[in-house]
Parts: C-alpha cells; structure tokens; sequence
C-alpha cells in the first residue's frame, strides 16, 4: 500500500503528521524543559484531575470532612508568592526588553531578559497544576457544592492551554496574560490566606467582590486585544488570537452569570469566590 492510500484510509495518518508538522515550529528555548517536549504529562495530568473530579466526592461520602485549616494558610501563602514572583519576573523582563502591551511579536530571542520571561512563563504554566490542589481540598472537606463546571473547566483547561503557550510561544505578547493573571492571583490567594487564619478576618475580607470584577476586566481587555491584533495584523501567531478570544469570551459568560447570581439578584452567596475557590475557613459573617 502507498503512503497516499494510507493517508486516505487513515485519518489519524494526516492529524498525526499535521501534529509532526506543528513540532518543527515549537520554540527552541523550552525544548527539553520540564513536561514540555509531549502533551502525555499534561493529557494525563488533566485526565487524573477529572477523575478524581469524579471519583473523589464517591470515596468521601461516607467519611468525615477533613480539617485542613492548618494546612491551608501555608498553602495559600506559598501559591500567594510563587505568583508574585512570576509577576514580578515578566513585569522586568518585559520592561528591559521595552515590550509593547498592545503587540509583541515573539522573537525566539536568547536574550537574558528574554529568557527570563520564557521561565517566568513556565513557572505560570507549571502552577497551573499546582492550583489542581484546590479542588482536591474541596473534596477533603466535602464541598461538594463547589465542583462546579466553572470550577473545573477554569482548572482543567488553563493547564492544558498553558501548555500550548509554553511549546510555542513563551515570550511575545504571551506575557501579558500571564503577569495579569499572576499578580491577580497573589490577592485572590492572600484572600483566601487571610480567610483561612479564622473569621475574626472576615472584617478585612469585604474586598471580595472586586477580585471578580478585576478577573472580568482582564477577560475582557483580553479578548479586546485579540480582536485588535487580527484587526491590525499584530505579527503573532493568528491562531493565538483566534484562541485568546474564544476563551475569553467562555469566561467573560461564564464568570459573569457567577456575578450576576452572586452580586445582582440578591442570591444568596455560597462559599464559592472568584476563582471558585473556597479555601475553606471562610465563613459567612452574616
């Protein structure tokens, strides 16, 4: 048989020598890096991540809740500074590489600046998974109201689209993103930090609301500028932009109907914040 009857008998031929393609115009500079080289580590990472998504809630149903109020204040500090230092390293490494927040081509540059965003950039990537803890603590504690598809589909598809990001395009526009949502991520987990200590906290805790309103705008200024870089033909990879949009318009939908049932139709508000994170001590101080 030929290897054109091949690819016309099997699909799978194509796709898998499209995907061989694709691997040509990765970036050299994560090129052996940690869960890089294959999608397997982060396929995988996702799929145990579902199912114990799944399987976990049936294991605890006759257990007891799991008191990790100890445990979640490190925690939370940790992940609190581990995002800080991601932010703080492409706020610097952008600014000495004077990168435009507009459009910035990704230039597969060794430069040191420039290899310090790509880092940064791991370091965002490989968080991701990190952050699959706070799904696990809702299953500890049984909390079972807070597996919401929101929840999982922000947890899930982050590390998986990170990945994408890190292979291709580390550097570039990519920064931006990434730096946003880091620093955003420092607040959301000193909150929960703060929350964890005990609800004589709840007084300093009244800024909540506005960390949902920050990740609104940043999903929006986001989608915004993807839309303007296939306007204005910003020399970074197209499909980037069709994806950035996309996926920001899933969670512009999706953590605005949150908002809205939270903050504007006088619902009551679960436990549940703006990353669907309950790190648990948090307590209603009504």
């Amino acid at each position: 048989m030929t290897s054109t009857n091949i690819s016309e008998s099997i699909p799978f031929y194509d796709v898998f020598g499209y995907y061989e393609w694709t691997l040509t115009l990765a970036d050299p500079r994560t090129k052996g890096w940690p869960m890089v080289d294959s999608p397997i580590p982060t396929l995988t990472g996702v799929l145990i991540y579902l199912f114990i998504v799944w399987i976990g809630p049936k294991l605890m149903h006759d257990r007891k809740p799991f008191d990790l109020t100890t445990f979640l204040v490190p925690y939370n500090l940790a992940m609190a500074l581990l995002n800080l230092y991601i932010c703080l390293q492409l706020f610097i490494g952008s600014t000495m590489r004077r990168y435009s927040y507009i459009c910035e081509p990704c230039r597969q540059s060794f430069h040191p600046a420039e290899l310090r965003i790509v880092d940064a950039v791991w370091w965002y990537y490989f968080s991701k998974v990190l952050e699959f803890s706070d799904t696990f603590f809702f299953i500890l504690r049984k909390k079972d109201n807070q597996l919401t598809f929101l929840h999982v589909y922000h947890h899930s598809t982050m590390f998986s689209f990170w990945w994408i990001g890190v292979k291709w395009v580390p550097s570039g526009s990519t920064f931006l993103p990434a730096m946003v949502n880091s620093f955003i991520h420092v607040l959301m987990y000193t909150y929960y930090g703060l929350a964890a200590v005990g609800p004589h906290m709840n007084k300093y805790l009244w800024w909540k609301k506005y960390l949902t309103i920050l990740q609104l705008i940043q999903f929006t200024v986001a989608m915004m500028l993807g839309i303007n870089g296939i306007i204005t033909g910003c020399e970074f990879p197209l499909w980037m932009h069709y994806t950035l949009i996309g996926y920001m318009i899933s969670f512009i939908l999706l953590f605005g109907n949150f908002y809205a049932q939270a903050y504007m139709q006088g619902k009551p508000i679960q436990q549940f914040e703006i990353n669907c994170i309950d790190m648990g001590a948090i307590k209603k101080s009504e």
